[in-house]
């Protein structure tokens, strides 16, 4: 049996009390290591040394290579607590294979805080806003939901209290714990609408104990969010059509949807909020309508969503290809050609259609591709002079096939 290579490269977390606090297999890594990596606190940390200390690029993205340099000799590299939980070592197994990489954890920011506070971790959301818009926080706000959130800087309790409070959760508990695991350790508590700390350190994590006032609005994650959920023109795919078109999609984690046609983007919205780790991109040749996307994507809770202007099948040329593809408009030969092309194995195609045209397109690619091809009419109850009566929406066509029923 071949031996195992070393790994070259070590990970470090170290928690605020310093280098003082590492166990010896971290010790020795920092002697052995030839190159030591890292934010400048931590670099400082180490005073004298024989190694070369490099500090971390601005974007983080340019020291990749600088890593790759070192690649065969000891290195080090120096983060907060658990690297693997919204931690660099997240970020470097991106770029190195599990045999280069050494991990060493220190307890999370995540974990301290659920101690000190008596929070089962389990049953809390982890988030972070570093390095990302607090809109993220909008997914998880609900009553008697518990957040752990991981800062930016000292800035970062405050927005929060403002976003909570504009949400309607003003009333939630909210605690700010710096420098958990430090001799300067302080925890201190408000609420979201009447937050008043000062002198807050940039190390630090947010807890929230989500109270929902009278003006909250909270979103379930499944599909078929109301649709006053999303601002639109008008050029939205509907409550009930949307919840069939997200279920036939199929959303997995990791996976990856193109929304031709985005709109108001309530498609994609749903899709990212479907999971974990999902990615989603919404495709508007329509610059009102971008930003339309975006301000729904910011106020659900799903502000990574990419925005791509252009028409399709011209605006597939950079993208990465998808796992399953919505065509809510502009439904094209030329459009689905191009997007079944780029469609990944085993993928998911969705597409709507409301004119005769469009209609006939999808009656001939079902009988060329098969899947499951509907009808779908919705009558809604509507005043009728004093009375009621049902009012038809118009019918909508929808096609879902997935790539490897393709003959």
């Amino acid at each position: 049996m071949a031996e195992t290579a070393r790994p070259w490269l070590t990970v470090i977390g170290i928690g605020d009390g310093g280098l003082t606090t590492l166990p010896d297999q971290a010790r020795a890594a920092l002697d052995a290591a030839k190159t030591v990596f890292g934010g400048e606190r931590h670099l400082a940390m180490l005073g004298d040394t024989q190694a070369r200390t490099i500090a971390w690029d601005k974007p983080f993205a340019d020291s990749i290579a600088a890593l790759k340099a070192s690649a065969g000799t000891p290195t080090v590299v120096l983060a907060t607590g658990d690297p693997m939980w919204f931690g660099v070592g997240a970020t470097l197994t991106r770029h190195f294979s599990p045999e280069e990489l050494l991990v060493i954890p220190a307890p999370s920011a995540f974990q301290l805080a659920a101690a000190r506070l008596v929070w089962p971790l389990a049953d809390c959301r982890c988030l972070t806003v570093h390095g990302r818009p607090v809109e993220t926080v909008n997914r998880y706000l609900a009553p008697s939901v518990r957040l752990l959130i991981y800062s930016e800087d000292a800035a970062s309790p405050q927005a929060i209290a403002r976003l909570l409070t504009g949400r309607g959760f003003g009333p939630s508990r909210l605690v700010v714990l710096e420098h958990l695991g430090g001799d300067r350790e302080r925890i201190r508590e408000t609420t979201a609408a009447g937050f008043d700390l000062a002198d807050i350190a940039d190390l630090n994590t947010i807890a929230v104990e989500c109270v929902a006032g009278r003006a909250a609005t909270p979103r379930p994650l499944v599909a078929g969010l109301s649709d006053d959920a999303f601002v639109n023109d008008g050029k939205m795919t509907k409550r009930v059509l949307r919840a069939l078109a997200v279920a036939a999609l199929e959303p997995l984690p990791g996976q990856r949807l193109w929304d031709v046609g985005a709109g108001s983007g309530s498609i994609s919205i749903e899709w990212l909020r479907s999971g974990a780790g999902m990615a989603a991109v919404a495709i508007e040749p329509v610059a009102e309508r971008r930003a339309l996307i975006a301000e729904n994507a910011a106020a659900l809770g799903v502000p990574e969503l990419a925005i791509v202007a252009g028409e399709a099948p011209a605006a597939f040329a950079e993208l990465a290809p998808p796992d399953a593809v919505f065509i809510g408009g502009g439904l094209t030969d030329g459009v689905f050609d191009a997007a079944w092309g780029a469609l990944k194995p085993g993928g998911r195609m969705v597409a709507h259609a409301v004119t005769l045209e469009s209609e006939a397109i999808l009656i001939a690619l079902h009988a060329r591709l098969g899947g499951e091809l509907m009808r779908i009419g919705v009558e809604r109850a509507e005043k009728v002079g004093p009375y009621r009566g049902f009012k038809p929406a118009m019918p909508v066509v929808h096609w879902h096939v997935t790539r490897g029923d393709a003959p």
